[in-house]
């Protein structure tokens, strides 16, 4: 029995998902149950188990997951688009590794959830 994530095995190759982008730091892959028509999850390729577990050594990643989402968020949604992070089971993290959604593609209504 494996310890891995669902999105180890994505990162790892062993479950197969619509790649969105890739570099060396993270892969961003379409939602299978997309919340927008542009849904997006964008998974550092380093296992960070969610952002309250975060520490100063990941704020070069932290960052670098943030810009990425602003550069997917510019192509797939230039009108605008939202950036969420979900921490803990009432925050509706149901993945125990840090990702980063992102939202396109329609008018996200306010409050979220």
């Amino acid at each position: 029995m494996s310890d891995k994530t669902l999105f180890e095995k994505i990162l790892d190759r062993e479950i197969p998902a619509k790649i969105a982008y890739e570099d060396e730091r993270c892969l961003a892959i379409h939602d299978i149950d997309p919340k927008a028509p542009t849904h997006l999850l964008i998974i550092p390729k380093r296992v960070i188990p969610r952002i309250a577990e975060a520490g100063e050594a990941d704020a070069e990643l932290l960052g670098h997951l943030l810009l990425t989402a602003k550069k997917l968020g510019s192509e797939h949604g230039p009108e605008g688009f939202r950036i969420v992070i979900n921490n803990g089971p009432h925050g509706g993290e149901t993945v125990p590794h840090l990702h980063v959604h992102l939202l396109a593609g329609r008018p996200l209504e306010w409050p979220p959830g």
